[in-house]
């Protein structure tokens, strides 16, 4: 398999942004706890088997644990990625996608349920990898359309066919889509694609993924929502 390229910058670009975004959610954490502190401190309305320590409290509190949630998302992120830059080939064994892509909407199971999302797939072949980054690049591929639902019923096709001794694979939904001066963007670690919703690291982990299986991966404008396209050698 073919060396990832850049894969160095590719780590340090990824960390930085994580350690960027990574001081926002700590500071809230930081001034939300202290907030706190002297709230408990100066309060003479405790009362005793109540969690209300005074005006204001509760709604700090909402900041910290709102804050703790985004900073554990993150380090997830990291740990993921840091997953799918270490892959090593001696691991690599037949692996049927089929079944990567019915256990990842298996782990995905309530948010489909919730969006009511139609997730549909031709034949999908074996090939030979990293089972466990291969479930993960399904998980990450679905994750990523639910997360830009819109308020209709989502529609998610995953389709593979063998192109010039590769596979093809495309995943379509009609979600929100991306424009086409962001379609390369939308693999950035972290990058802000959807006003104030933060995708997260998925895009750019499944793209780690597939380099490192050595394929390729892309997405193309689709005026009805998204279009990515990623290629695995054949066997």
């Amino acid at each position: 398999m073919p060396a990832a390229i850049h894969s160095d910058s590719e780590l340090s670009e990824f960390l930085l942004r994580a350690c960027h975004d990574l001081r926002g959610p700590l500071r809230t954490i930081r001034i939300h706890s202290e907030l706190l502190s002297r709230a408990r401190e100066g309060s003479d309305r405790v009362r005793e088997g109540s969690s209300r320590v005074g005006d204001g409290s509760e709604q700090s509190l909402a900041f910290v644990q709102n804050s703790a949630v985004t900073a554990g998302v993150l380090v997830d992120g990291i740990t993921d990625y840091a997953l799918a830059l270490a892959i090593n080939e001696s691991r690599f064994q037949p692996t049927p996608l089929d079944v990567m892509l019915r256990s990842a909407m298996a782990k995905l199971a309530s948010q489909i349920r919730e969006s009511a999302a139609e997730v549909t797939y031709g034949e999908l072949p074996t090939v030979r990898g990293d089972a466990d980054r291969l479930l993960q690049l399904f998980e990450y591929l679905l994750d990523n359309a639910l997360r830009r639902r819109g308020s209709n019923r989502p529609a998610i096709r995953i389709d593979a066919e063998l192109e010039n001794g590769a596979w093809l694979f495309t995943f379509r939904d009609d979600c929100t889509g991306i424009e086409a001066e962001s379609l390369e963007r939308a693999f950035t670690p972290f990058a802000r694609m959807y006003g104030n919703q933060r995708p997260g690291p998925g895009l750019a982990i499944c793209r780690a993924i597939v380099e490192r299986h050595g394929g390729k991966m892309w997405a193309e404008p689709d005026a009805d929502g998204c279009v990515i396209r990623f290629t695995l050698p054949e066997g």
